[in-house]
């Protein structure tokens, strides 16, 4: 082989690489799972809850949206009386799917009637599905395609952006990924618009560890763990709705259980 077809050669093969990285690049930025929409439809159950949330916003009306995983849904469940004492009475709808990621979300965003209603917030925290799959800038990605989805459906609607909550009785790798993910989080924060909350440190010890008292499998809260969740969101609900915050249950009147919470 002479030199020019050999300088030739090594020349075309560095162009090849070239072309080949950048390809490889542009793919992996494009194969972003947490933002491209994906639906579970072949989940009967999950496919029975979504149609369930589709039927409910159809009817057109609902003040605050909850938007999440199980982690949302337990409110249905365990949560109930404290979802009954801070939300009901302010037309409250669940939109939380056991097993849901980010991309799930912003399926069931584009299939649920959101069109019907005019609600006044969101409250927003999913992500901890994508943990094991995607890097915290793509989990934070994911929410950001929700937030601006919200944003482009819902214009006058405000939406509080909650940290993602961890997983797994001791420090562990993914908390340290979710960590770095709110950091980015916080960063959507406008003041105006989007209003971003990191909650973690009402569910962690000292030393970083979960107690079972709040989340029994040291991921889902039980009541004890919803109530700490919701008195420690209460005031910034409240303020963005116009109201005046609702007193945490240990404050409230023993003697007049069949009221409305007392503001």
């Amino acid at each position: 082989m002479t030199l020019q077809r050999a300088s030739f050669s090594k020349w075309a093969l560095s162009g090849i690489l070239a072309v080949l990285l950048t390809t490889l690049a542009l793919t992996a930025v494009a194969e972003n799972t947490a933002t491209t929409p994906a639906s579970r439809e072949d989940n009967p159950r999950w496919a029975k809850r979504h149609q369930s949330m589709a039927n409910r916003l159809k009817e057109g009306h609902a003040g605050v949206l909850w938007i999440g995983d199980s982690i949302v849904q337990r409110w249905e469940e365990p949560g109930r009386p404290i979802w009954n004492r801070y939300y009901m009475h302010r037309d409250a709808v669940n939109l939380g799917i056991g097993g849901d990621r980010t991309q799930h979300v912003l399926w069931r965003l584009d299939h649920c009637n959101l069109d019907c209603v005019s609600p006044k917030l969101a409250i927003v925290m999913i992500g901890q599905n994508n943990g094991p799959d995607n890097t915290a800038e793509e989990i934070a990605e994911g929410n950001a395609a929700i937030v601006s989805l919200l944003r482009q459906k819902l214009p006058n609607m405000k939406i509080l952006l909650l940290g993602i909550t961890f997983r797994g009785e001791q420090p562990n790798d993914e908390q340290v990924k979710l960590a770095k993910t709110n950091d980015i989080l916080a960063k959507m924060d406008d003041g105006k618009h989007v209003f971003f909350m990191n909650i973690n440190k009402i569910y962690l010890r000292p030393d970083g560890t979960i107690p079972k008292s709040l989340m029994p499998d040291c991921e889902h809260p039980n009541k004890e763990g919803c109530r700490v969740w919701a008195e420690a969101i209460e005031p910034k609900v409240a303020e963005l709705l116009g109201e005046k915050p609702i007193k945490p249950e240990s404050e409230a009147p023993k003697w007049r259980p069949s009221c409305r919470p007392q503001h």
